[in-house]
Formats: structure tokens, C-alpha cells, sequence
């Protein structure tokens, strides 16, 4: 387990350096690429699926068993064509309840309010977190800070060192006094190093304002202390007066020359980060329709603060009646966006499925980009998708602007659209009308 401790700062390192190598280029790219990529995309042809490996398949089959199980008619079918065929039919029903006595989807949806509770009605359950360092489980960011504590505290045995200053990053929540923490340990040790026959230097009183202040209380400190080859002792100070001190001893520590790299440690650490997980979900019509609301986790604010807010806001509408200009308004919608921390994302498709995924609220249209094309059957192939209000998103124009950017927070469903380029080659195709990988439709959640 030390050894991943030891590959996280290695990793670091790599990092700054592959940084300062400036932008990077493909070893095929040619200084006629670019010139030539609008050409190449109307020649691309559909990728056609060699079909599941036998891994793909096992887990398809799996899914599928415990699908089955928990449905109530055993008669249900997961394959394609049984989802399409019930998307059909939704369709079909919503469309007829315009014109004749059947209940729309919002209709219905109205009904089944009253019977279950505001929770299953939350279009995602909460935020979950991934932490590779750690593990391959799927958490939410309270029980990630849990097991991130404790994995750090298992190896403090193995590399106390670099472990501590882990501690220090991933385990306190004030930055400003992290900072601070910081700079005071790296001038304790910088001190030993720079005049290592200064006995002054070699000795920390515990009740030092400095050190009770900055350092004491961050969790973390008295490790990398205790790592640098500081001990606790009982001394008398000046006055006579026993007190406890932190005194070095150089026979702790390999050489005066390591704690050198344990300020290095010190000034690079960062917190152990968490990747956010998309929570992927295929969604039937139906079941987009009755799923809207957003649980606490994606709100930035509490709910009491929320509410206060929302009262505020209130009241100053009613005192104010004057006209609000564009920018006014602008500001109001930016301002409400910054409410959440991370949005729903739902792609909706012509067979009527829909793929959501969560996303930070600061996360850039890439990224949903690329969330797409990796569920997508024939992947690889352009395409484009639409905003509610007609704009088209871009790859090239809008892949760096962030989600509040674009407007879709806190929630948005975008259609799928293949790329002009390619819409003919997909429509002459025999799988013209399925989207989604296999692997995923499988994930069609119960009616």
C-alpha cells in the first residue's frame, strides 16, 4: 500500500514536467491535417460493431438476470426490441392523450406524486464519487472522506513521511489555515537544515503561540514532525518551569540532507482527489417525465439557506417594480446557477431513450462530448446536440465553455443529432436506428 503513496507524488512530479513540455501533437500530424479534416469527415464510413466480447457478454447477461428478478411481470423483456417497442407505445399514448380522454404523461405523473414519496421522485439518487488511489468503489463524498482517513492512517507505519503530509492536504478543511500549517513546519525544518548546530532550532515549545495556533490543531502536523525526528519530551524552560517541547534527533532521520525532501513533500502535496462519478442512467420517456427533481447534494447552499435566500429575493421583487435591462436579468441567471455545484445532463435520442449523466457544475461541454460518444454504438462519428432553446453545441466552438457558460444548470435535456457529414452513410446502415451500445440499453431502468 506505501507504494501507491510513493507513485501519487511520482505522478505529481511527472505531471509538472509533462506541463512544461509545451502543447502536444500527434506523430502522424502533418501541417496539411487540418486542411484536410473537413474533407475526411464526409468519407467516414459507419464502424460496424464486431459484436460483445465474452466479458461484454457475461456482464449483458448478468444485467439482464437481475432485471428480470426484480420485475413484477415476469413477461418483460429487456432486449432492444422489447425497449422500443414500450418507448413506441409511450409515444404513442402521450400523442393520443391530446386529442381523446387518456391521461398524458404529466398527468400521470401528477397521480403518482401523491402516492410516493418526494425522494423517489429525485432524477438521481446523489452525488457519487470515485477515488482510483484508494479503490474502485462508488461513493458519496462524506464516506470517501471516511475511507480516504483511514487508508492514510494504515500507512503511516510503512511511509510516515510522505503519508503525514497527505494527512495535512486531504484531512482539514481550511485552506487558508493548511497554508499556514505549511509554511510553519517547512520553516522548522528549513531552519535545522540551513544552521544544523543551532541548538534554538532543534526544539519547539508546544505551548509557542505559533505553534499551538498553526500548527497543533491541524491533523497531520504532529505526524510529519514525529517523521522529520522530532520526539516529545518534558523540558524546563527559561523560568525553570517544566514544559513539553518537541526535540529533534538527528539519529531519527536517515541524514539532516532527507529533510530536504520531506519540505518538498510538504510544498507539493495536494489533497487526494475525488473523480465524480456520472451515475449513468437510461431513462424511458415516462420515466424522464416523473423524475425532475434534484436531491440536496447538488445544491451549493443548505436548505435553510435556500430558502432564506429565495425569501429575500422575494421581498426585493415586491418593493421593486422598475424595469430590469438584459444584463440585469443576466446577472439574476448566473447568480441562480451558482446555487448548484453539479447538474443533470440528459441526451435524448430519436427512438425516444434517454442517456443522464452528472456533471460539476464547472465541468466543460468536452467532457459531456465525450460522455456521449463513449455509449454510442457506431462511436467515433460525429455528431451534434441541441440545446431546448435551438442552439447547436459544437465541439470545436463550445468544447472550453463550462456548463453555467452554457446555460444547462441545473438540469437540461439536449437532443442527439448525428453530424450532416455522416447522417446518410448511418441511414443507409441496417442498425440505423440503434444508438446505444448493448451494454448500456441494459441499464434501461424498471417501469
Amino acid at each position: 500500500m506505501a507504494d501507491k503513496i510513493k507513485k501519487f507524488f511520482q505522478k505529481k512530479k511527472a505531471d509538472a514536467k509533462f506541463k512544461l513540455a509545451g502543447p502536444g501533437h500527434k506523430l502522424t500530424e502533418s501541417t496539411i491535417s487540418s486542411q484536410s479534416s473537413d474533407s475526411s469527415r464526409k468519407e467516414v464510413q459507419v464502424v460496424k460493431r464486431s459484436g460483445l466480447s465474452a466479458e461484454s457478454k457475461v456482464a449483458a447477461e448478468a444485467a439482464l438476470a437481475r432485471l428480470q428478478q426484480k420485475r413484477e411481470n415476469p413477461n418483460f423483456n429487456t432486449s432492444l426490441a422489447a425497449i422500443k417497442a414500450q418507448v413506441r407505445k409511450e409515444l404513442e399514448n402521450e400523442k393520443a392523450g391530446e386529442n381523446e380522454n387518456i391521461p398524458s404523461i404529466s398527468e400521470r405523473k401528477k397521480s403518482v406524486d401523491l402516492d410516493v414519496d418526494i425522494p423517489k421522485n429525485f432524477a438521481a439518487s446523489g452525488v457519487f464519487f470515485k477515488c482510483p488511489l484508494i479503490s474502485n468503489d462508488i461513493l458519496p463524498r462524506d464516506e470517501w472522506k471516511k475511507n480516504i482517513k483511514t487508508f492514510l492512517y494504515e500507512q503511516l507505519e510503512e511511509e510516515r513521511g510522505l503519508t503525514a503530509c497527505l494527512i495535512i492536504q486531504s484531512c482539514n478543511n481550511n485552506r487558508e489555515k493548511i497554508d499556514a500549517c505549511v509554511e510553519t513546519l517547512c520553516k522548522y525544518l528549513e531552519n535545522i537544515v540551513t544552521y544544523p548546530e543551532e541548538e534554538k532550532y532543534r526544539k519547539i515549545r508546544m505551548s509557542n503561540r505559533v505553534f499551538s495556533d498553526r500548527v497543533q490543531p491541524i491533523e497531520g502536523s504532529m505526524e510529519l514532525l514525529l517523521a522529520a525526528g522530532f520526539m516529545q519530551q518534558t523540558l524546563p524552560n527559561p523560568d525553570g518551569v517544566n514544559e513539553d517541547y518537541l526535540v529533534f534527533h538527528e539519529e531519527n532521520v536517515t541524514s539532516i540532507e532527507s529533510l530536504t525532501t520531506l519540505i518538498d513533500a510538504l510544498r507539493t502535496a495536494e489533497p487526494i482527489q475525488l473523480e465524480l462519478d456520472r451515475n449513468l442512467q437510461v431513462l424511458l420517456p415516462s420515466q424522464a417525465a416523473n423524475k425532475m427533481a434534484l436531491p440536496p447534494s447538488f445544491y451549493a447552499l443548505s436548505s435553510e439557506e435556500l430558502k432564506r435566500e429565495q425569501q429575500l429575493r422575494t421581498e426585493a421583487i415586491e418593493k421593486s417594480q422598475m424595469l430590469r435591462t438584459k444584463a440585469m436579468r443576466e446577472k439574476d441567471e448566473l447568480r441562480e446557477m451558482r446555487k448548484y455545484k453539479f447538474a443533470i445532463i440528459r441526451i435524448r435520442f430519436p427512438d425516444g431513450i434517454l442517456l443522464q449523466g452528472t456533471f460539476s457544475v464547472y465541468e466543460r461541454y468536452n467532457e459531456i462530448h465525450e460522455f456521449v460518444q463513449d455509449n454510442l454504438e457506431h462511436s467515433g462519428l460525429p455528431f451534434i446536440l441541441n440545446t431546448p432553446t435551438g442552439h447547436k453545441l459544437i465541439l470545436e466552438e463550445d468544447g472550453n465553455k463550462t456548463l453555467i457558460d452554457l446555460r444547462l444548470v441545473p438540469a437540461t435535456v439536449l437532443t442527439f443529432a448525428w453530424h450532416p457529414s455522416v447522417a446518410e452513410e448511418i441511414f443507409q446502415s441496417p442498425n440505423k436506428d440503434v444508438y446505444l451500445k448493448p451494454e448500456v440499453m441494459v441499464l434501461v431502468q424498471e417501469i
